[in-house]
């Protein structure tokens, strides 16, 4: 359970840290959508596809062996902040820019979060 918490904090991080940034950084780093965003569906089909053909969480979101307690409460940290900055961007803003996903490529900010809301709730139904 510790190591599946730590992994799921090392998850979020980044998805936290990057809707913290101005949308000109993200645009420079990673683009602009040319196509609509898909449905959360479609984001956690694709996943789930992924999953089966051997993909696996690697580099950074390898879980380390922090105290249970640690990565829950930074967890809820986290999820916290990302979910007040998610809150206060623009539809618009949601579907225009993109960020990298190690698996599935670049993802409109709203997949990220499809994929990030999808993620979050497989780990915690394996926390319970």
């Amino acid at each position: 359970p510790a190591q599946q918490a730590d992994h799921l904090y090392r998850s979020i991080r980044p998805v936290n840290l990057a809707f913290a940034l101005p949308e000109f950084v993200l645009r420079l780093l990673f683009g602009r959508a040319n196509r609509p965003s898909r449905s959360y569906d479609e984001v956690v089909e694709k996943y789930k596809r992924k999953l089966a053909e051997g993909g696996r969480a690697s580099g950074v979101f390898l879980p380390g062996s922090p105290p249970l307690s640690t990565s829950r409460s930074r967890i809820q940290h986290v999820a916290r902040q990302l979910t007040n900055r998610v809150g206060r961007c623009s539809e618009e803003k949601l579907d225009r820019l993109l960020l990298p996903h190690p698996l599935l490529g670049k993802l409109t900010l709203r997949e990220m979060i499809y994929f990030t809301a999808y993620h979050a709730e497989h780990h915690r139904l394996q926390l319970s």
